[in-house]
């Protein structure tokens, strides 16, 4: 059985949205995707999601009593374990098709969560009370190091940043367009040392939804779901292997790229979760497109922009286009733009397009192996 995204659209608008509450999100994206689909929600018997509401609010919320449900909720890279699940159960027969929902007040807090870690949490206990709080401290640690043992330059940490808004120049949709340069990035505020304001993510609101299906009841051209994988380092950040590499990006593409039978000369497209500037740099390495330590090279030379031999983050990514808080759903919903050629910064012959997933500091990791066609 070919399993398919059939529909995948994001909400009306992202970025500043404070008349959107959490659950508004949700169901603007999931109506748009099954406007997308051709489908209605008549059609959906499997819903997926992530965090608060959780999938049984978002089904009622649809009118939907769905067979199977999944709250998988392992940070940004849920919604690639969706997918993947999602495709599973299709095969399984549990269900036939599956909507993977996803929306977040990121940026104006309506209808979302409070912040906090509890004081028995791990990271409460063992990580807080020594001043790392949150992503910007706790990513310092792998970057500081990755910086030491392989050579990479403030200037090419920069260089990520310098080269997505060289995409989102080209998206209307971005929330900034206006090209930088490596001295605007390094001018720009330190937030925490090495990272400057523009090596780190957008705070925004939108969301975004999918639809996984056979091929047999997709009722459009469909997008490929070749090769999934999904793993796991740690649980905070200072109990990592080796902190200059995420095992579970490792892992993760291994075994989507064994499922889909690809290659990497056979890869036009790569979407790498961007919160912040050196997470591209692990992703490029760890999947194995470079070798150690030659990540911010290849992007300093221009490898991964525009008319480069491997297009990256190509709708700008989470430091230009929008990061709600948990970019995955957007890293998908560019792959599929891009395979189907409707894309603002669109990749001439896209035909094979990988994306992966971070999920809290390297905590989880999922890859995807996205194709407009069957090899």
């Amino acid at each position: 059985m070919n399993i398919v995204i059939a529909g995948a659209a994001e909400t009306d608008e992202i970025g500043r949205l404070p008349d959107r509450s959490t659950v508004q999100l949700h169901l603007e994206a999931a109506r748009n995707a099954l406007a997308d689909a051709g489908m209605t929600k008549h059609d959906i018997d499997g819903i997926a999601t992530v965090g608060t509401p959780g999938p049984i609010h978002i089904a009622h919320a649809l009118g939907i009593t769905p067979s199977w449900l999944d709250g998988t909720g392992v940070g940004g890279s849920s919604f690639l374990f969706h997918v993947r699940h999602a495709a599973a159960a299709v095969r399984a027969g549990l269900c036939r098709t599956v909507l993977i929902t996803h929306g977040e007040s990121g940026r104006s807090r309506v209808g979302a969560g409070r912040w906090g870690l509890g004081a028995d949490s791990l990271l409460g206990q063992f990580e807080l009370p020594y001043g790392v709080a949150g992503p910007p401290t706790s990513f310092t640690i792998t970057a500081l190091r990755h910086m030491k043992e392989t050579g990479l330059t403030h200037e090419q940490l920069a260089e990520v940043a310098v080269a997505q808004r060289r995409w989102s120049h080209r998206n209307p949709r971005a929330m900034y367009r206006d090209l930088l340069t490596v001295e605007d990035v390094l001018a720009s505020k330190l937030v925490a040392y090495p990272f400057h304001l523009l090596e780190c993510c957008l705070v925004t609101d939108g969301g975004g939804a999918l639809i996984v299906t056979s091929e047999e009841l997709s009722r459009r051209s469909p997008v490929y779901v070749l090769g999934s994988g999904e793993a796991m380092d740690a649980p905070m950040i200072s109990q990592m292997e080796d902190f200059t590499t995420s095992k579970g990006f490792r892992l993760s593409g291994e075994a989507a790229f064994a499922e889909a039978k690809i290659s990497h000369e056979d890869v036009d497209h790569l979407m790498v979760y961007d919160a912040f500037a050196h997470v591209p740099i692990y992703g490029l390495e760890d999947l194995g497109f470079v070798g150690r330590g030659e990540a911010g090279a290849f992007i300093a030379e221009g490898h991964t922009s525009p008319g480069g031999r491997l297009p990256m983050n190509t709708n700008g990514g989470g430091l230009s286009y929008t990061h709600t808080g948990m970019y995955g759903m957007f890293a998908i919903q560019e792959s599929v733009r891009q395979l189907r050629g409707e894309a603002a910064a669109q990749v001439p012959d896209v035909e094979v397009s990988v994306v992966l997933g971070n999920g809290g500091m390297f905590a989880s990791a999922a890859t995807l192996v996205l194709a407009s066609r069957l090899p």
